[in-house]
C-alpha cells in the first residue's frame, strides 16, 4: 500500500461466491486460502531441513458467536483444502467437510498433506477477541514435532474483502481514505465525485467506466458484468423454483416460491393490485436471500446478507420498463458500485463492525443510485437518491437469530429493495438539491456504528437473537 486508497472496482463490490455470509464464510474461506499461499511463497524464516506437518485455525470476535450458524468453520475447512468462494462446489461442500473430519487431514493442490482435525485444530474462541476487526481470524503451522513455524493474523472486514494484521494497520494509520490519483476520475468522496461529474460533463457510470477501462478492455468489462447480472439472475431463479425447509435448525420454510406463484396467478388474471410492484421485488430479494441462508451461489451486493436488494430492483426494471436493455444492466451496475466504494471507504460495509445499516442500508443506497441512473437523474439526484435509501437504515442492528442469516435477514432485503425503489422516484422527482449530503450520510453511518453495542453487531447477543425465543 503506498498512503492512496485502493482501486475498488466493480468487480470487487461484485464478486461471485457462497452463502451464507460473505464476511463469516467467504472471507475464511479466502483468509484460509491466504495462509497456504504463505506456507508456499511467503518471506518467513524457514529453518534448514523443517516443513509443515500440522495446521491449526481459531476463529475470534463474531466469528466465533456466530460462526457455526454461518457457516464459518466448514470455510476455513474448504479453505484449507483449496477451495475459493468462487470456485468450490456448493453440491459437494458438505461431502469434502465429512472426508476432511475422518481423515484428519487436508492435502491442497501443490502442497503435501498437513495434519488438521478439525475438532482440535479449530476453534471458536469466544473470550479473546483480536484488536483489529470484529471478524479476526489466526492460523498456525506447526513442524512434526509440533514447534510453531508460522502464524498469521487475518480479519475479515465485510463483502469478502480480507486484510492480513499489516494491511489493516497501514490502512488504519493511513486514517480517512483519498482517491487513488492513477484514474482518470478520482474521488473519495460524493463531494468530489460530483464535482468532477459536473467539469467531465460524464454521468456516475460513464467516469467509472472509464476508471474501469485503465484495468481492461472495454468488452472485458462487458463481459465481467455479464457474468455478474448472469449470476444474480440464476439466483433469483433457483429461489423461486425452490422450496422446503432452510438449514440451521430454526424450521425457518422458503416463501418466495409460493408468493412467486400466488403473483404469477394474480398477473394472468389481470386482477388489479396496487401493490404489485412492492410484492415483485420483495419476492424478488427474498428468493436471493433464502438462496443464500441455503449455502448456494450468490454475488455479494456489497455482502451476502444484503445480497438480495441489488439483484431485486435490477430485475424488477429490466422485467416491467419498455425497452431496459443490456446497456441498463452496465450502468446500474457501474453506478452501484461508484456508490458503494464511497460507502465502503468512509465508512463500512460490515454488519459486524457497523451493525445491519452498514450492509443492507449500503444495498439499498446502491441499488437506488443505479435506478435513479436508469431513469435518468441527473449526478445529483442519483447522489440523492442513494442518501435518501441510506438515511432511513441509519442505526440498524445486525443481530441475527441463532447466528443464521434467516430472520430479520431475508425480509430485511425485501423493504432494503422497496426502500431504493422509493428513495430513487423521490429523488429524480426532485431538482438534485437538497438538506443532507450523502457524505454526511456516510460518516453518521461510521459514528452510529462506533456507538453501536457489540451485542447488535453480528454477534446474535441482542436484539432479536436473544427475544424472538421469549416471544
Amino acid at each position: 500500500m503506498d498512503g492512496k486508497a485502493m482501486f475498488l472496482s466493480v468487480f470487487d463490490l461484485f464478486k461471485i461466491g457462497i452463502g451464507p455470509s460473505s464476511s463469516h464464510t467467504m472471507g475464511p474461506m479466502t483468509a484460509a486460502q491466504r495462509f497456504l499461499e504463505e506456507i508456499l511463497s511467503g518471506e518467513w524464516p524457514r529453518p534448514i531441513g523443517v516443513s509443515v506437518a500440522r495446521i491449526s485455525a481459531s476463529l475470534h470476535g463474531s466469528l466465533a458467536f456466530t460462526g457455526v450458524g454461518h457457516g464459518s468453520h466448514r470455510a476455513v475447512i474448504l479453505g484449507l483444502t483449496g477451495a475459493t468462494p468462487l470456485t468450490v462446489d456448493p453440491d459437494s461442500m458438505e461431502q469434502q467437510v465429512v472426508e476432511v473430519t475422518q481423515q484428519k487431514t487436508v492435502t491442497p493442490p501443490g502442497h503435501p498433506s498437513y495434519r488438521f482435525d478439525p475438532g482440535t485444530d479449530l476453534i471458536l474462541d469466544r473470550e479473546s477477541p483480536l484488536p483489529g476487526h470484529a471478524n479476526g481470524m489466526a492460523f498456525h503451522a506447526y513442524d512434526a514435532d509440533d514447534r510453531l513455524l508460522l502464524r498469521r493474523i487475518y480479519y475479515s472486514v465485510g463483502g469478502g474483502f480480507v486484510l492480513s494484521e499489516e494491511e489493516l494497520e497501514v490502512q488504519v494509520s493511513l486514517g480517512k481514505p483519498v482517491a487513488e490519483n492513477n484514474v482518470p476520475y478520482p474521488f473519495a468522496n460524493a463531494r468530489e465525485m460530483l464535482q468532477m461529474a459536473a467539469s467531465s460533463g460524464l454521468s456516475i457510470a460513464e467516469m467509472k467506466r472509464v476508471n474501469e477501462e485503465t484495468r481492461m478492455t472495454a468488452d472485458e468489462l462487458d463481459r465481467g458484468m455479464d457474468g455478474i447480472w448472469n449470476a444474480m439472475d440464476k439466483c433469483i431463479e433457483r429461489g423461486l423454483s425452490a422450496d422446503g425447509q432452510l438449514p440451521g435448525g430454526l424450521k425457518v420454510r422458503r416463501r418466495a416460491q409460493k408468493l412467486h406463484d400466488k403473483l404469477q396467478d394474480e398477473w394472468r388474471s389481470n386482477r388489479y393490485n396496487p401493490l404489485l410492484a412492492n410484492d415483485w421485488l420483495s419476492i424478488y430479494a427474498m428468493a436471493v436471500n433464502e438462496e443464500n441462508a441455503a449455502g448456494g451461489r450468490i454475488v455479494t451486493a456489497p455482502t451476502n446478507g444484503a445480497a438480495g436488494v441489488v439483484p431485486a430492483v435490477l430485475k424488477y426494471y429490466l422485467r416491467f420498463h419498455e425497452g431496459a436493455g443490456r446497456k441498463d444492466v452496465y450502468d446500474f451496475l457501474l453506478t452501484s458500485a461508484a456508490i458503494g466504494g464511497i460507502i465502503k471507504h468512509n465508512a463500512s460495509i460490515s454488519g459486524a463492525e457497523v451493525g445491519c445499516q452498514g450492509e443492507v442500508g449500503s444495498a439499498s443506497a446502491m441499488a437506488a443510485a443505479g435506478l435513479a441512473a436508469l431513469f435518468g437523474g441527473s449526478p445529483e439526484q442519483i447522489e440523492n437518491a442513494a442518501e435518501i435509501a441510506l438515511e432511513h437504515h441509519l442505526g440498524m442492528t445486525c443481530d441475527p437469530v441463532g447466528g443464521l442469516v434467516q430472520v430479520p435477514c431475508i425480509e430485511r432485503n425485501a423493504l432494503g429493495a422497496v426502500k431504493a425503489v422509493t428513495a430513487a422516484s423521490l429523488a429524480v422527482k426532485g431538482d438534485g438539491k437538497h438538506f443532507v449530503p450523502l457524505d454526511a450520510c456516510v460518516e453518521t453511518m461510521r459514528q452510529t456504528g462506533i456507538d453501536m453495542n457489540e451485542r447488535y453487531k453480528e454477534t446474535s447477543q441482542g436484539g432479536l437473537a436473544v427475544n424472538i425465543v421469549e416471544c
